[in-house]
């Protein structure tokens, strides 16, 4: 289930403890978008891992915080990504309690907004992985 390219969720992928939120957390935010801020930090496992935190002050209805939690797992199991730990944070109001949870105009504007941070992300390591080692000599 741990194999490369999986795109399941299960339970080695996603980040549950708190002292490997705080790992993670401690380390300078990787990216930052509109609503939300990628933290990540390399791990020693063969796939990457992925924590969600959708705090109730920036999204005040349940139905909200799922639907982000959901277009956030998603888009992670989607995205070919290397050996990371992975937090996703939710930094800014998507909505309010006036109005509707979510429409599809919500919806549709968060996948934008993750898939540009895990894309970045994907074409950050790639460009890491591309440089050439040092020369001994």
């Amino acid at each position: 289930m741990t194999a490369e390219g999986s795109h399941d969720f299960a339970r080695v992928r996603r980040i549950v403890k708190t002292d490997e939120f705080s790992s993670v957390f401690r380390l300078r935010p990787a990216y930052k978008s509109a609503h939300f801020v990628l933290y990540t930090r390399p791990n020693a496992l063969p796939h990457a891992r992925l924590g969600v935190v959708a705090a109730k002050r920036f999204a005040p209805r349940a139905v909200t915080r799922n639907t982000i939690k959901r277009v956030t797992r998603e888009l992670f199991r989607t995205t070919p990504l290397p050996a990371l730990d992975c937090i996703v944070r939710l930094s800014r109001p998507v909505n309010g309690k006036d109005g509707p949870a979510t429409t599809g105009a919500l919806k549709a504007q968060l996948r934008v907004e993750l898939a540009r941070l895990f894309a970045s992300q994907a074409a950050s390591s790639a460009r890491n992985s591309r440089k050439p080692a040092p020369d001994p000599s």
